[in-house]
């Protein structure tokens, strides 16, 4: 897939890893590894600098991740967690409400329940805008945590047979993954779901249309571990649905448990974005194979170098990634 010419992060939002180019996104994996195994010499990055969280809905991992990332670089950190914490309660809208914050600060990470709200807020905004996740549509920068992951385990995020399971319909953050994933290319998808909670067709079309991926939509999970490299799980959201009789019915679907492991490859990853409910027995975290925490972390550190990127502050000592030559 041919990309658009490559613009520098500095002063841009990032509402959809589409802003940006594959060489750019290389670049933000490589960044966070060496702020990985350099803590102390980016500490002082982003002296100075203010962040904001607008979560217009509740998060804990994501909200936290921004905040520790901006602290980390040296910068400082305001905003709020919940829309009933705002203006917003008096009826402002996300246009005004960002005008507003962009007096104060440098840079925003958003999350908002509506789809494209992160789109109309970078258009209001004059800093930067970070999508912390918007609806059931995109979240960049928990895709930038996977990949990070992916690239940590097998030091590739190409020629690899994912697994997606459970809640594809509603999951944005697997959407952004296979997105994302077509783009670098050679990757062999298996969508493990019930018919209630299958893949959005829009981004089947997106795997058709990338002549190196393919993919297969399985209901049964035991029948295809084997295959897998990464196994990526997803919790059903109660939130996402508007009947809860159909929530209790699907909820426990696909339980990831040793037993079902015990079928896995030896250096399979099981990835999810938290937070885990039931969809992965507590006996799993001890597995080797058990890749979740480690994405927090890694969470972080892509949040980092994504700040760091969009702000234009150099970290100290790096040296950025060349670009690969243009193969024909």
């Amino acid at each position: 897939m041919s990309e658009q010419p490559e613009v520098p992060l500095k002063g841009r939002s990032l509402v959809t890893l589409d802003d940006i180019s594959t060489h750019q996104i290389e670049e933000l994996l490589h960044k966070a590894a060496y702020i990985d195994s350099h803590r102390r010499e980016v500490a002082h990055t982003c002296d100075g600098r203010v962040l904001a969280t607008l979560f217009y809905e509740p998060s804990t991992r994501t909200r936290l991740s921004f905040e520790t990332a901006m602290l980390r670089l040296g910068g400082s950190v305001i905003g709020f967690a919940g829309a009933q914490l705002s203006s917003v309660s008096k009826g402002e809208s996300i246009a005004d409400t960002l005008k507003t914050v962009s007096n104060y600060v440098d840079i925003v990470a958003m999350r908002h329940p509506k789809e494209g709200a992160a789109l109309v807020a970078s258009r209001a905004a004059s800093v930067p805008v970070i999508n912390a996740g918007d609806g059931g549509h995109m979240h960049p920068t928990q895709t930038l945590a996977d990949l990070a992951t992916l690239m940590s385990r097998f030091g590739r995020i190409t020629n690899l047979t994912v697994g997606l399971c459970g809640d594809l319909t509603f999951g944005r953050t697997v959407h952004s993954l296979i997105e994302t994933l077509c783009r670098f290319g050679n990757v062999n998808f298996v969508l493990i779901s019930p018919d209630e909670l299958k893949t959005p067709q829009y981004v089947i079309d997106r795997i058709k249309a990338t002549p190196s991926c393919s993919y297969v939509e399985v209901k049964d999970l035991a029948a295809v571990i084997g295959d897998l490299d990464v196994l990526y799980m997803t919790r059903v959201q109660q939130e996402r649905f508007f009947n809860e009789d159909d929530y209790l019915r699907l909820r426990d679907t696909y339980i990831l448990d040793e037993e079902k492991l015990s079928h896995a490859k030896p250096d399979m990853a099981v990835l999810h974005p938290l937070p885990r409910i039931n969809e992965i027995a507590v006996e799993v975290d001890n597995d080797p194979r058990a890749a979740y925490f480690e994405q927090v972390k890694n969470g972080m550190l892509m949040r980092m170098a994504l700040e760091s990127s969009l702000l234009g502050d150099e970290l100290p000592g790096y040296v950025p990634l060349q670009p690969k030559e243009v193969q024909a």
